[in-house]
């Protein structure tokens, strides 16, 4: 009888572990706007979308950006999570491979070609919040 109630104990405390294994996972790629990006360098980007991704907890798009040196540049643009885009007037077909964008946000701090996209101009020319309101970063 005991064996049976240690092997239950062991099955419950070993799902309950995976639990909190999963629900950490999510957490951990979450971050505040101060983590990751330079309130301080402001950038503004016009290019064409290459990639999209859906996704929680931050929705990312890429788009290829001429340098000044004529040089074509991907760039990764971080926006809020899919609801609160739904939530700031995005759709899910709002923004398309292809289309023309320009992006104003602020640039990671690491230097890398990646941006939290703050304000997104789409090609129909309205202009829509990307970026999450309680996340610390400005809200433009």
């Amino acid at each position: 009888m005991n064996t049976r109630l240690a092997a239950r104990g062991l099955i419950g405390g070993s799902i309950i572990a995976g639990i909190l294994v999963l629900l950490a996972i999510p957490a951990s790629a979450h971050h505040s706007f101060s983590a990751e990006f330079d309130g301080s360098k402001r950038i503004e980007l016009e290019g064409v979308v290459t990639k999209l991704e859906w996704a929680n907890p931050h929705t990312f798009f890429y788009i290829d950006v001429k340098d000044s040196n004529g040089a074509t540049v991907n760039w990764a643009c971080e926006t809020n999570g899919p609801n609160g885009l739904i939530r700031a007037g995005w759709k899910r077909d709002s923004l398309k491979v292809g289309d023309h964008v320009k992006v104003d946000g602020y640039r990671a701090k690491d230097g890398s070609r990646m941006m939290d996209a703050r304000l997104v101009t789409l090609p129909d020319g309205r202009k829509v919040f990307a970026g999450n309101a309680d996340d610390g970063g400005p809200q433009k």
